[in-house]
């Protein structure tokens, strides 16, 4: 199996280079072209020396990825997997919003976390994607539209605060000029199912970053039957870490609700919510739920939907329904590996 240059540090890259009697410049040179230009041609790389060039495309691979599949939908949401160096499938969403591009990235190979819903459950875990993996994907997603992505959400396959190391040194990465790709904090959004020891540990990190906890339901009888984890951390203990996250960064968290069709969209879902919510500094986005093949789950009507946030809104309450997009692909989470998995 090769090796990727992507994955190497500074260090590393200026050591491998050294074996080829080439100077330490060259290791910034080959960065920028990965990182700065999202370039994993070497033979774009115009500026490294043709005998090098044709080396590294023998002996090593750019990024850590490939694409193996693309789907485009109609709205301009483009889904797609990736195949990893050791064989593995992940998936990738690129979304176009007003103010650019978004990109939800994975942040494991499938999900120990079971929530009933979801197709990357599908399976079981995996194991963890490296900080370089991740980057990786959306250094392919800029490849794919051409363009810089601005923001990037954690909200694909995997629990991203249980690959809580690999997810600190990516953000570590986004941060350093020089060798990373510079996102601002408060432009990356990192979802959670409700890890309550690793939200405390994330807001004492002293990061900018945004916070979603799923919460998907108005008590706790209900988000047991949802999220596995809801045995484990009761929404006290979700409430109470989301208080400690905005005292120690001073963002507002947003709280995930799926909404699911004869389970927790009703009118009565919405004013025990409502009432739960005016407690807390908080934001509520709502997502009707996207139907998964396998799955028996459907999403309330466009109507139930509008008035469950109507009702919240009217309490005084931050809401807003997330747009609707990639429905004409497999857009929702774990979907499209599970396709290529099949084959």
């Amino acid at each position: 199996m090769k090796k990727d240059l992507l994955s190497l540090s500074k260090d590393d890259l200026i050591g491998l280079l050294k074996q080829y009697s080439e100077p330490k410049f060259r290791a910034k040179q080959l960065r920028d072209w990965l990182v700065k230009r999202s370039t994993s041609d070497f033979d774009d790389m115009l500026n490294i020396p043709k005998d090098l060039r044709d080396v590294l495309q023998r002996e090593y691979e750019a990024y850590p990825l490939k694409v193996e599949d693309v789907q485009y939908s109609e709205d301009g949401t483009i889904k797609f997997a990736s195949r990893t160096l050791d064989d593995e499938i992940i998936e990738t969403v690129v979304m176009k919003y007003h103010y650019g591009y978004s990109v939800c990235v994975s942040s494991q190979i499938g999900c120990a976390m079971e929530c009933v819903f979801c197709a990357s459950a599908k399976g079981g875990l995996v194991r963890n994607l490296t900080e370089n993996e991740i980057l990786a994907q959306i250094l392919l997603a800029q490849q794919l539209v051409n363009d810089r992505v601005g923001h990037v959400v954690f909200m694909g396959m995997g629990e991203p605060l249980n690959n809580y190391a690999n997810l600190v040194k990516f953000l570590e990465q986004c941060r350093d000029e020089d060798w990373g790709l510079v996102i601002g904090m408060r432009n990356i959004t990192i979802s959670t199912s409700g890890l309550v020891p690793q939200i405390r540990k994330l807001a004492d990190e002293g990061l900018q970053v945004t916070l979603a906890v799923s919460l998907h339901a108005s008590n706790d009888k209900i988000r047991k039957r949802l999220l596995p984890i809801a045995s484990k951390y009761s929404m006290r203990d979700i409430f109470d870490a989301g208080r400690y996250y905005t005292e120690k960064t001073g963002r507002r968290v947003t709280y995930e609700y799926l909404l699911i069709k004869d389970m927790n969209s009703s009118d009565s879902d919405a004013s025990e919510l409502a009432k739960l919510l005016k407690k807390h500094i908080a934001h509520i986005n709502l997502i009707p739920y996207n139907p998964v093949e396998f799955l028996p789950w459907e999403a309330p009507s466009n109507e139930q939907v509008n008035k469950f946030a109507n009702m919240i809104k009217s309490a005084g309450i931050s809401v807003t329904i997330r747009r609707e997009l990639g429905s004409d692909i497999d857009a929702a989470c774990g979907q499209l590996r599970n396709k290529k998995l099949s084959k």
